[in-house]
């Protein structure tokens, strides 16, 4: 039985899709819980309610609290998004879902898109491992890292999309100086996920530039 916790942020009046937030945070030790007052949750709220905003009542909003804290040896972050996607199923029909993650949230997102029912996912300042193996066939993907993060390293995101890009439609956006925590230039941060989540479950046309860039087939693109 999971120890996830599901946070509603809006349920829209009659929604046509699915959108599941999910935070980052390092381990504390193994099977370290998760607390709905840690600064890596807290950085969701701003987040989900920009997306909620942009999908008006046609997007149920839900952030995901994990398990446990980081990457756990027991239960990981793709395993809560696996038991969430069942939750948000029996609460909302089988809907259209976007997993948007940030830094391990991001790398969960894009482990776990390979469910038929993810439509599409967003990886924000994603801390991802050389070794992982993402297979999301037609899922459109958009990474979006900031240029100074020195936490999760741009590199790495930024080969995984090269990699990706040969099997998936992936765009990569360059924030400049923005940083791992997303303060710095919150609102692009914000504003490319939401953008991106509206185009992709609603069919919305895209407001910013580097967003209608990528849907468009650009790969690389700078914010």
């Amino acid at each position: 039985m999971s120890g996830a916790r599901l946070v509603p942020v809006r349920r829209g009046r009659d929604p046509k899709g699915i959108v599941l937030v999910l935070h980052g945070g390092a381990s504390r030790g193994d099977r370290a819980m998760v607390s709905a007052a840690q600064l890596s949750v807290l950085r969701m709220v701003p987040l989900a309610q920009r997306i909620a905003f942009a999908g008006r009542s046609r997007l149920a909003v839900h952030r995901l609290l994990n398990t446990h804290r980081g990457w756990d040896s027991s239960t990981t972050p793709v395993m809560d998004v696996a038991w969430a996607l069942d939750r948000v199923t029996d609460q909302h029909g089988n809907l259209p879902v976007a997993l948007v993650g940030h830094s391990l949230g991001g790398r969960a997102a894009l482990l776990a898109g390979h469910d038929p029912q993810v439509r599409s996912v967003v990886a924000l300042n994603p801390w991802v491992m050389p070794t992982d193996r993402v297979g999301l066939s037609d899922t459109p993907v958009l990474v979006v890292h900031g240029g100074e993060d020195r936490i999760a390293l741009p590199t790495r995101s930024a080969e995984l999309a090269r990699r990706l890009a040969s099997t998936t439609p992936v765009g990569y956006v360059t924030i400049p100086g923005g940083r791992h925590a997303m303060v710095r230039h919150a609102r692009a941060f914000e504003a490319y996920a939401a953008d991106f989540v509206t185009a992709t479950l609603l069919g919305t046309t895209p407001r910013s530039e580097a967003v209608a860039a990528v849907l468009a087939g650009s790969t690389y693109v700078e914010g």
